[in-house]
C-alpha cells in the first residue's frame, strides 16, 4: 500500500542518497518511487518530472555548501580552514557535484568559501589584484588535490613504492627520506600541509605573485 504522508524534503533526501550510491544515471521516477514505497504518481506531484527533480537536487546541494566560517587565530590559519572544509563538502558529495557543474552553478557553488577568502586575504592587508591572486590559488589548489585525490582513488592498485606519484628510490642518499616516501602518504596531512604553505607565502606582505 502507498504511504500517504510524504514530503517533498523526504523526496529531495531519498533522490539525493541514490546518487550519491549509485551516481545520476541510477535516479529514475520509478526507482525512487520504489525506495519510498510510493506511487510514482506522487513522486510527480511533489518534485515534477526527473528534471526539475535534477533541477531541485542542484539547488538542495548547493544551499548545503552554504556559508563556510573560517576558524583560527591569523587570516594564514583562517585560510586553511576554509580550504579544508571546502575539500571535505565537496569529497561527501562527488556526484551530486558533478550535478551542478553540469547545470552551470559551480560559480555559485563555490561563492561562500569565495567571500569568506576575499574577507581573510582582506584582514592580511592584500587588495586588487594580489588579493585576486591569493583567492584563485587558494581555490586551484582544492580543486586540483581534489581531482588528482579522486583520480588515485579510482586508479588501478599501484605496485609497491608506487602508489603515491613517487618513489623512494630517488632518495637513497637520505635514508629516513627514503622510508618516508616509501610509506602512503596522509591525503588530509598533506593537503593542509601544502596549503598552509601556500596561504603563508600568499599573505605575507613582501611577497609579489609572479
Amino acid at each position: 500500500m502507498p504511504r500517504t504522508a510524504l514530503t517533498r524534503e523526504e523526496v529531495l533526501e531519498a533522490a539525493a542518497a541514490l546518487v550519491k550510491q549509485h551516481g545520476p544515471a541510477s535516479l529514475t521516477m520509478r526507482k525512487l518511487a520504489a525506495e519510498l514505497g510510493t506511487a510514482v504518481t506522487s513522486i510527480y506531484w511533489h518534485v515534477g518530472n526527473r528534471e526539475s527533480l535534477l533541477d531541485a537536487l542542484v539547488e538542495r546541494t548547493v544551499e548545503e555548501m552554504g556559508a563556510i566560517t573560517p576558524r583560527g587565530r591569523t587570516p594564514a590559519d583562517r585560510v586553511v580552514s576554509v580550504a579544508r572544509t571546502l575539500r571535505r563538502e565537496l569529497r561527501a558529495r562527488p556526484h551530486l557535484i558533478a550535478m551542478v557543474h553540469e547545470r552551470g552553478l559551480t560559480e555559485r557553488m563555490f561563492l561562500p568559501a569565495q567571500q569568506a577568502l576575499v574577507h581573510e586575504v582582506h584582514a592580511a592587508g592584500l587588495r586588487g589584484a594580489r588579493a585576486a591572486e591569493a583567492v584563485r590559488a587558494v581555490q586551484f589548489q582544492v580543486v586540483g588535490f581534489l581531482l588528482v585525490e579522486r583520480n588515485r582513488e579510482r586508479a588501478p592498485v599501484q605496485s609497491p613504492g608506487e602508489g603515491d606519484l613517487w618513489s623512494p628510490v630517488t632518495a637513497e642518499h637520505d635514508p629516513a627520506l627514503a622510508r618516508a616516501l616509501a610509506r602512503p602518504a596522509d591525503p588530509e596531512k598533506l593537503f593542509t600541509t601544502s596549503v598552509r604553505a601556500l596561504a603563508s607565502a600568499l599573505l605575507t606582505p613582501d611577497s609579489r605573485p609572479n
